[in-house]
């Protein structure tokens, strides 16, 4: 059982964009479009790591038989 690096290239990508999205709209005067885009890439991830978070409990749960 791994982490897939596809997802970790996948989560680093976002974070490079946003970051770089951010410091353009900082840079431009545009603080709160920045705060924006830094608070939707978050739980853009948030999302992408819940869903792998739900499938590491799936596997819990079939390897303690607690499925039914």
């Amino acid at each position: 059982m791994g982490i897939d690096v596809d997802l970790i290239f996948k989560i680093a990508g976002v974070g490079i964009i946003v970051a770089f999205l951010h410091t353009v709209l900082d840079q431009v005067g545009k603080k709160e479009y920045a705060q924006w885009v830094t608070l939707v890439g978050f739980i853009f991830i948030l999302f992408m790591v819940a869903s792998v978070m739900d499938d590491l409990f799936q596997k819990i749960k079939s390897v303690f038989l607690f499925e039914g």
